[in-house]
């Protein structure tokens, strides 16, 4: 009775107690009349309470997310169905389901008459503006009678996970020194070394120097092969995302992090759909996730995935006390980083394999200038030292288009004449 009561409003509370008023006054005047009145008075909520109580017990609901996973700027959508079992009439309902900033304005239904015997359907979009583990929900609803004197607020569905993942954009070509890998196998990467080499054959390709021919593999494949007379070394290419709060400014969607986590995001899915193993860590050496070059859109989910849930670590410095590469060529997404990090970066790289740079001038996030003579003094000296350690380099701002910047890496890498990822 007393959970039933509670639900009155205040229309409902004042008009009560007017009822017991208006009874207290027909005793003490002696009006029968009076006290007729006060009976209905005080029924009439009374009624309302026990009435709508009952009905809101037997409201259902159910949510689907279309799709459940959903990359930043992309268009998402809420599917919602309600319904009642049972014959009691329902009174008015209110829906309000829970929706975080991030992926819009909290949506709002009102459904005047709820039938029985069918399913209503609603539905409402999604705009996810920042990546993350989002949960939609709780589905509450609010039950009210016509003459507004008694509501109920009842949870009807809890939380429902939202995977946004970052944004990726589309990119094209591929840093030069292709074409010496062994078959079709992009994460195959042939370097001569001493003592006695192997012996492998690929396909004939123009330009390559008939003097490699393979005469025996060419008679019994019957089409032409070559040899190449290195010895085959498995490797790939090693992402490395510096996801510091400290190297980064900017916040929300704007954030430099936020543009280095999409371009991270980016480079990955482009090299391992063009057939490389993509090791992707942090600016500590942790591995976030291993891919291999063949597969499908599993394992670009693997990776998207992971950097959806990915939080700005609170380490100031960078430490890694080995090659983060561990001997595969790196390409590194960097924020801002200091004379002692860049040494860190540099001293267990090995000269011989080539080391990418995206260095991100972090200030211009939080002053909105994107012109190359406003850079940041600091952001110069770490390009010049990284260059000097045997780096190639790119300066990337704020609003810089990230087409833009691969393609200024594939030609920085050009320049150095050095191989990466062997089919790359």
């Amino acid at each position: 009775m007393l959970r039933a009561l509670s639900g009155l409003t205040t229309r409902g509370r004042c008009l009560l107690a007017a009822g017991v008023a208006a009874a207290v006054c027909s005793f003490v005047l002696n009006e029968r009349d009076l006290l007729r009145v006060a009976v209905f008075v005080v029924a009439l909520p009374l009624l309302v309470a026990f009435f709508i109580s009952a009905t809101r017990l037997r409201l259902g609901a159910a949510r689907a997310l279309r799709p459940e996973r959903v990359s930043v700027g992309s268009p998402g959508e809420v599917q919602l169905e309600l319904w009642r079992d049972g014959r009691l009439p329902a009174g008015e309902v209110l829906l309000e389901d829970g929706v975080p900033y991030a992926l819009g304005s909290r949506p709002r239904f009102v459904v005047e008459r709820l039938p029985h015997d069918r399913r209503v359907a609603l539905r409402y979009p999604l705009q996810p503006v920042l990546r993350g583990i989002q949960q939609v929900g709780p589905l509450r609803a609010t039950i009210t009678d016509p003459f507004g004197l008694c509501e109920f607020e009842r949870e009807l569905i809890g939380h429902s996970r939202l995977v946004v993942v970052p944004k990726v954009v589309g990119l094209w070509g591929l840093p030069s020194g292709a074409g010496i890998g062994a078959g079709d196998d992009g994460s195959i990467r042939l370097h001569a070394g001493q003592g006695e080499a192997d012996v492998i054959v690929r396909q004939y390709r123009q330009g390559d120097d008939l003097r490699k021919v393979h005469w025996r593999s060419t008679a019994r494949r019957d089409e032409i092969m070559v040899r190449v007379e290195e010895r085959p070394w498995r490797g790939g290419t090693t992402v490395l995302l510096d996801h510091r709060a400290a190297a980064h400014h900017g916040t929300g969607p704007a954030a430099s992090l936020e543009w280095a986590v999409s371009f991270a995001a980016s480079v990955g899915l482009h090299l391992r759909r063009s057939g490389h193993r993509v090791r992707l860590i942090t600016e500590h050496g942790q591995t976030l996730a291993d891919t291999p070059g063949e597969g499908g859109e599993h394992y670009d989910n693997v990776v998207l995935d992971v950097l959806a849930a990915l939080q700005p670590a609170h380490q100031r410095d960078i430490t890694l006390g080995h090659d983060p590469a561990e001997g595969q060529e790196l390409i590194a997404v960097l924020g801002t980083v200091g004379n002692e990090s860049v040494h860190e970066l540099s001293r267990y790289r090995p000269r011989g394999i080539r080391s990418l740079a995206v260095l991100l001038d972090t200030p211009g996030w939080s002053s909105g200038v994107n012109r190359p003579e406003t850079r940041a003094a600091a952001t110069e000296e770490s390009a010049a030292l990284l260059r000097a350690a045997g780096w190639g380099v790119v300066v990337a701002g704020p609003g810089s288009p990230m087409q833009q910047v691969w393609a200024e890496l594939c030609q920085t890498a050009a320049r150095r004449g050095t191989l990466i990822g062997g089919g790359l």
